[in-house]
């Protein structure tokens, strides 16, 4: 994280992501994969770290079976002849999603797919921060610090029921690991796209340590269109509640 002054000489906390080279290694079809989908990659993997099977969806590998297979006449899948990706996500077409029909095997997409595009949300796994009590994983108050109290300041205290249910509700918040998550941050403001570097500024924090892989897609939160909340009189006159 960062920060950026704007046009008004404001101070603005940013994120700058890394959004980019990222080439198109798999185009699914409805006729052969029974859905639309585009599958890109980030991050070269050295080849010793590679699979042979993971290396072969990438480059085109001569093996025996390939060749069995071009004299039966069947063509293979275009490869998009570049190294191992360390990250590789697949993203549907959609409201968020990007157009599948105009991508194709090898093409290479940069930060520029952002140009024009006011928020976006962010996907990532938090960071792991191993089993912690309930004040620091839900920021529970603890015990009182009283006559009588001893030793148990920052326990949780009772969690269940009397006789009857005699049991503990599921989805109790209790002391475990924390952290270590999927997390998607929605509706970031995008600062500045910085197509030269590849760089996309968004401001705000996103979830991950620093270098961790992320998924941005352009938000699928819905924009109020108009002025503020309707006032409570137009709100009792449809019938809602105050």
């Amino acid at each position: 994280m960062t920060q950026v002054f704007d046009d008004a000489g404001g101070v603005v906390p940013v994120t700058v992501i890394e959004a980019g080279p990222c080439p198109v290694l798999f185009v699914r079809s409805v006729d052969r994969d029974g859905y639309e989908a585009v599958q890109v990659g980030f991050a070269d993997k050295p080849r010793r770290l590679a699979s042979r099977s993971v290396r072969g969806q990438v480059a085109k590998l001569d093996s025996r079976r390939g060749k069995r297979l071009a004299e039966a006449g069947v063509a293979s899948l275009p490869k998009a002849n570049s190294e191992p990706k360390r990250f590789v996500r697949e993203f549907r077409p959609g409201k968020n999603g990007l157009d599948v029909s105009g991508l194709s095997v090898g093409q290479v997409l940069t930060v520029s797919v952002f140009e024009g595009v006011d928020a976006v949300d962010v996907t990532g796994t938090t960071k792991g921060r191993g089993t912690a009590g309930v004040m620091k994983r839900h920021g529970f108050k603890g015990q009182r610090a009283s006559h009588g109290v001893k030793k148990v300041h920052r326990h949780q205290g009772g969690t269940s029921m009397n006789t009857s249910p005699a049991r503990v509700f599921k989805g109790k918040r209790m002391a475990g690991r924390f952290g270590n998550e999927r997390s998607t941050m929605r509706n970031l403001k995008v600062v500045r796209v910085d197509a030269e570097n590849n760089l996309l500024l968004v401001r705000g924090a996103i979830p991950g340590p620093n270098g961790g892989f992320v998924i941005v897609r352009k938000t699928n939160k819905l924009q109020r269109v108009g002025g503020g909340p309707a006032p409570a009189a137009a709100k009792k006159k449809a019938g809602g509640k105050k």
